[in-house]
């Protein structure tokens, strides 16, 4: 069990467990966290932090208390996850499959967030033929415009209402393009209760799919995205043009997505990362 300190400017996390801050936060995941040489920065939950890893079990959190940790980053980072559990689970189902085996040990150390749930929705609607650099760009531009101010530097995401009064026009000039009219959708839907995102927690994920993708421009790999970064719905298994290359090129014969078990969102994650940076 990981142990807490407090530090001058924030906690420090000791004695954890497959942690890893580069990993987490360049997996393709989340898109307000940056590196700034050792140092990773960046806010959730109206909180602008940053993270430096000064062992494999030990990482310095500056800008947030104990209290917030419990509160808020603890199911944040899923530390209620053992993950010798979850890999055990994984190679038990794919029969220790070399592929999959040889991805968990490069992967080691990547954690699935637990983010905001209108965020990640919001997050991968504006994903869309787009790539990192320019997703983060819009997302930057669209909390400056929109979020409540933190700091000097730094805004939250803005909320669903902030973008449903802000109305498409105004988010189109942030060169969201095409995508304007669907975050515009997804927030009026939202804004106004049409879709409850509380209500998720207790579908299924087929459910989950269903429902969220009554918001136009959702389908199902955004939906997919969405349920696994943000909605603990780690069964959920997106594919993108990265996954669908790493399917084809590992399993030619085909890989049974339907069948790998609660945790087949943390296969993808280790073979979209494993393909990306294994060189």
């Amino acid at each position: 069990m990981f142990k807490i300190e407090n530090t001058k400017n924030g906690i420090e996390l000791q004695d954890l467990d497959h942690f890893s801050i580069s990993k987490i936060f360049d997996c393709g995941q989340c898109f307000r966290f940056n590196p700034m040489g050792n140092i990773i920065e960046g806010v959730a939950f109206g909180k602008f932090i940053t993270l430096e890893q000064t062992s494999d079990t030990s990482v310095l959190i500056n800008g947030i208390s104990a209290d917030e940790f419990d509160a808020t980053w603890k199911n944040f980072f899923a530390l209620d996850v053992d993950y010798k559990d979850v890999d055990s689970d994984i190679l038990h189902r794919l029969n220790n499959d070399q592929t999959i085996t040889k991805a968990m040990d490069f992967g080691n150390g990547i954690r699935i967030l637990r983010q905001d749930k209108w965020e990640a929705l919001c997050s991968f609607i504006i994903s869309q033929n787009n790539n990192i650099p320019r997703i983060k760009k819009i997302i930057e531009n669209m909390s400056q415009a929109f979020g409540e101010k933190i700091d000097e530097k730094h805004y939250a995401f803005p909320t669903a209402e902030a973008l449903y009064n802000a109305g498409v026009d105004k988010i189109f000039e942030l060169k969201t393009g095409f995508r304007a009219k669907y975050i515009y959708d997804a927030a009026e839907k939202v804004a106004t209760g049409k879709i409850d995102l509380s209500l998720v927690d207790n579908m299924t994920t087929d459910e989950a799919l269903e429902y969220l993708m009554q918001i136009k421009g959702v389908g199902l790999k955004v939906a997919s995205c969405a349920l696994l970064f943000g909605f603990n719905k780690t069964d959920a298994f997106p594919v993108d043009v990265w996954v669908k290359r790493v399917l084809e090129k590992y399993y030619p014969d085909g890989l049974d997505i339907t069948n790998l078990g609660n945790f087949a969102g943390m296969i993808q994650q280790y073979l979209f990362y494993y393909e990306r940076y294994n060189k």
